[in-house]
């Protein structure tokens, strides 16, 4: 079993930053393949936002939030944190941590990731 927590949503002016964070508990017989950010507007599909392997050895994003968004994680702490910079108003939804246990070879798609978090508000006013 694998509990997320995310933390560090809030409303922000066009521009600016936040950062999230989520934090990862799980057994000891579990491992950790690969973190993830996904974010639902309202009316919207959940869509993939950012990935990265817990090995450390790469990152993916999705190429609206490129040179904006920085994806990392604190493997002692097991946590995950998405650095968002140059926040626009389309950035607006809730944030949704991700972790894959199960490993597979792609990593853009809900069904990639076996755990989810509660999600967190990010809103970004005009």
């Amino acid at each position: 079993q694998v509990q997320l927590v995310e933390s560090g949503g809030g409303l922000v002016q066009a521009g600016g930053s936040l950062r999230l964070s989520c934090a990862a508990s799980m057994s000891t017989s579990s491992m950790l393949f690969a973190m993830g950010w996904f974010r639902q507007a309202p009316g919207k599909e959940r869509e993939f936002v950012a990935t990265i392997l817990w090995s450390g050895i790469g990152t993916v994003y999705t190429d609206s939030v490129k040179g904006r968004f920085t994806i990392s994680r604190d493997f002692a702490k097991k946590t995950v944190y998405l650095e968002m910079n140059s926040l626009k108003t389309e950035d607006t939804a809730v944030y949704y941590c991700a972790a894959q246990i199960s490993w597979r070879p792609t990593f853009r798609a809900r069904n990639d990731y076996d755990y989810w978090g509660q999600g967190t508000q990010v809103t970004v006013s005009g």
